[in-house]
């Protein structure tokens, strides 16, 4: 009887360990299992992050490439305009004086007629009176042009707008420092001056 419960405890020590075993078995297997799908899940998760790496740096690189031709584009427009505002302004200052030489062309033509009139004319009173007209028409045009008398007589002398050429004792205390005498016009053209007046000055 005692022997029949030694071999029954044994029996079930046996199957303990049997039964222990399945378990460590298992539990190996399952640790395993989870470290392969681990592994799998990162190398996913890696080739995802490359994948996406590899998109952003293509649209950088797109990008780049545009940003390139456009600065291309924009340096030879530039370039171009340059050119182009260099031509202008060597032809505007070529042919700026055009109109103004066209203008004066009449006047000339009226010199012309009134040189004429004086070898085949003896009044004098109307060969005065037409170098008179001449004279006012060319000077209307001055002046529709922006080019202006500079005022000396009886006005204070201003080295802006005056050249004294030489100073001459005033009769009048009131004349000192005013101009008494002017040798050359001045003129101005739109409120600059392009010839000095030159003048006497009283001291």
């Amino acid at each position: 009887m005692a022997e029949k419960k030694e071999c029954e405890k044994s029996q079930n020590i046996v199957d303990e360990a049997s039964e222990k075993e399945k378990k460590e078995s298992l539990n190996q297997e399952l640790e395993v299992s989870e470290e392969t799908g681990s592994e799998e899940g990162g190398e996913e998760g890696e080739a995802d992050e490359a994948a996406r790496l590899s998109a952003e740096l293509e649209t950088l690189k797109a990008t780049i490439e545009k940003m390139q031709k456009d600065y291309l584009l924009l340096m030879a427009e530039f370039d171009n305009f340059r050119k182009r505002t260099l031509r202008e302004k060597s032809e505007l200052i070529k042919n700026g004086g055009e109109n103004c030489m066209k203008a004066i062309l009449p006047v000339i033509d009226d010199f012309e007629r009134g040189l004429a009139a004086v070898e085949e004319s003896n009044d004098l009173a109307a060969v005065k009176e037409g170098m008179s007209l001449i004279y006012n028409k060319f000077k209307s045009y001055l002046e529709q042009n922006g080019v202006k008398e500079i005022p000396t007589e009886g006005a204070d002398f201003d080295t802006e707008y005056h050249e004294a050429v030489t100073m001459f004792p005033a009769s009048d205390p009131a004349q000192k420092g005013k101009v008494i005498d002017t040798v050359q016009k001045g003129y101005t053209l739109n409120d600059k001056v392009i010839r000095f007046a030159k003048v006497v000055v009283g001291e």
